[in-house]
């Protein structure tokens, strides 16, 4: 089976190659983008409730109202935190705190607040991480966010190598260029997850895994709890 891999450095929390600035401006520019799409609609909401009369806002028109704006609140929440989560890994600006975390109360935690429609758990019996609890948590919840898109449902199998645990979801196909940043004119997503993947790569860096794709599936990798090497900085 082919596979198209991420390429990681273990100990640092940013990708072995640099963009070059042409890419960084492009990325940049998909970011604004999509957060200015939300950030309009939550405005131009919210200014005609305010427009209304109390009668009107308590009825079927306001009601409309406020869940577009809460709408395009949540989607704009979803961007900035994946966004600003990856550029603070990017500079190893964020302290990471291992442990020996059982993968299925990891997957358990995130399934249990993940917006997402169908999901089928299989699980290997006692397999545990040596990572950062919240951090294993955010990977999976993005690694997740793909393979869902369009509301597909996701069947995510976890078992262990020797030295790694190996997390394989299967749901949306991966498109061919999925774990490189997006560039302005990539494609939006209403759901406010377009960076979740980009997120996803950045955290499985910094935890000194792996994140690659292989024919429908995507494949998170992350040291086993028992193995000598630390994930990422202390």
């Amino acid at each position: 089976m082919s596979e198209r891999e991420h390429a990681v450095e273990p100990s640092s929390g940013s990708s072995s190659k640099p963009p070059s600035p042409s890419e960084r401006s492009g990325f940049l520019g998909f970011v604004a983008h999509e957060m200015r799409n939300p950030l309009s609609t939550a405005l131009w909401s919210a200014e005609l409730l305010v427009r209304l009369s109390p009668e009107e806002r308590g009825g079927a028109r306001g009601e409309k109202l406020s869940g577009m704006c809460l709408r395009a609140l949540q989607r704009l929440r979803y961007l900035v935190e994946d966004h600003f989560l990856a550029e603070r890994l990017d500079v190893s600006g964020i302290p990471l705190r291992p442990e020996t975390v059982s993968v299925r109360e990891a997957v358990d935690a995130v399934a249990a607040k993940a917006a997402i429609g169908e999901l089928t758990v299989e699980i290997e019996e006692d397999l545990a991480v040596f990572t950062d609890r919240g951090m294993l948590e955010r990977a999976i919840d993005g690694v997740l966010a793909a393979a869902a898109h369009g509301k597909t449902p996701v069947r995510l199998q976890a078992s262990r190598t020797s030295e790694m645990a190996v997390l394989r979801f299967r749901g949306a196909s991966p498109p061919a260029d999925a774990l490189q940043p997006p560039q302005k004119g990539t494609a939006s997503d209403p759901t406010g997850r377009a960076l979740a993947l980009h997120m996803a790569v950045r955290v499985t860096e910094a935890l000194g895994g792996s994140l690659a794709t292989a024919e429908d599936d995507y494949l998170l990798a992350l040291p086993l709890a028992g193995q000598e090497t630390s994930a990422g900085p202390a």
